[in-house]
């Protein structure tokens, strides 16, 4: 599918507006803008701007997302801190409490805080990245509606849950991992719906317990407890599948315990009579202060090094290249710099409806 370039600033000038018109205050749509081209820059278009409408927009235009963010601190000690959203924007929140960890982590050593009643955040990599450059290493944790079936289920009980994890290197770019504990995850399957693509067997159950590829009705499923993704080695035990199921349970508890956060099936999005009610979700931020154990440089040498030993391991038959994490994304930053964010017929379609919904001033090329 032919894809048509519109360059950074362009899109996030856009996007801005956008938040502004549905009662996003300025400066948090700046954050919220960031997150979201942060994402694309890194090629992760399933947690960019093709979110910008069905996640953001629709969720504050029908009443379920707050555009003005409450940000509540419960709780605080030296190291830790709750935080309530009040069901703002999720990247304000995030980032807010993202910093406090950071900030905490330069002044003790290490920074934890858990966050209740917050919404959507966007690609997790944006948190530990952050961190890095603060000269820490980073973690976050989130819950999400649920979409992953537990081993031996084929209910989706648990969101696609990531343990996001960050480090500086001596490389062009960080180590980061940034990766569901599904074998994929909703956004992935939503670039698919918007690219017209049948999905990869194994990625989704349905109630049968056998593999479903009908992308478009998968998405319409998953919201009606009729299908479910796999957890991160698949179905049953043979494969692992299991692991998956016990790391996203861990990023559950992480998410949610720690803050009093609704989790599970609280996250469906629906109250009894099917209508929408907000999604208030769970994180988890963690910084520490990487000189608090070894000077910094020496922390990214050893790092680096490790990475470009791991690349020049034995290649399989066939394959070309090995890669660490971080690396993929550190490419599409460079592709995609000087080009900007990649429109699809469907991303079109959505930015299309957003300014004529919006009667938004800013022009749209497409």
């Amino acid at each position: 599918m032919e894809s048509h370039w519109w360059d950074f600033d362009s899109v996030a000038a856009f996007m801005k507006e956008g938040f502004e018109k549905v009662g996003v205050p300025s400066h948090e749509a700046d954050v919220c803008v960031d997150v979201l081209m942060t994402a694309d820059k890194r090629g992760i278009d399933s947690h960019g701007v093709g979110r910008f409408k069905p996640i953001y927009i629709d969720r504050i235009l029908d009443g379920t997302q707050n555009p003005v963010t409450e940000f509540e601190v419960v709780t605080e000690s030296e190291t830790t801190a709750v935080v309530d959203g009040h069901n703002g924007m999720g990247h304000y929140i995030a980032v807010k409490a993202n910093q406090m960890a950071i900030e905490k982590a330069k002044k003790s050593g290490t920074g934890i805080v858990a966050v209740r009643n917050s919404t959507h955040y966007g690609a997790a990599c944006y948190y530990p990245l952050r961190a890095i450059e603060a000269g820490c290493f980073g973690m976050t944790t989130t819950n999400a509606r649920p979409s992953i079936a537990p081993t031996w289920s084929v209910e989706n009980m648990l969101g696609t849950n990531p343990m996001t994890w960050g480090f500086p290197t001596d490389e062009a770019f960080p180590f980061v991992l940034d990766c569901a504990t599904s074998v994929t995850q909703r956004g992935k399957i939503e670039v698919y719906g918007r690219e017209g693509k049948a999905l990869p067997e194994g990625w989704v159950i349905g109630e049968d317990g056998s593999y479903r590829t009908d992308t478009e009705q998968v998405l319409v499923d998953l919201t009606k407890d009729k299908a479910a993704l796999t957890p991160l080695g698949g179905l049953g035990e043979l494969t692992g599948g299991y692991k998956g199921y016990g790391y996203s349970f861990v990023v559950e508890i992480l998410s949610a315990a720690l803050s009093d956060a609704d989790n599970m099936k609280a996250l469906n999005g629906k109250d009894e009579n099917g209508k929408g009610i907000p999604i208030k979700l769970g994180h988890l931020f963690m910084a520490v202060d990487i000189e608090r154990f070894i000077k910094l440089e020496r922390f990214k040498e050893i790092t680096g090094g490790m990475c470009r030993r791991m690349r020049a391991a034995r290649k399989a038959p066939g394959a070309e290249r090995i890669y660490t994490p971080g690396e993929k994304e550190y490419e599409a930053w460079l592709e995609r710099k000087g080009r900007g964010v990649p429109f699809n017929d469907a991303l079109i379609k959505s930015f299309r409806e957003v300014k004529k919904i919006l009667n938004m001033k800013s022009e749209f090329p497409f």
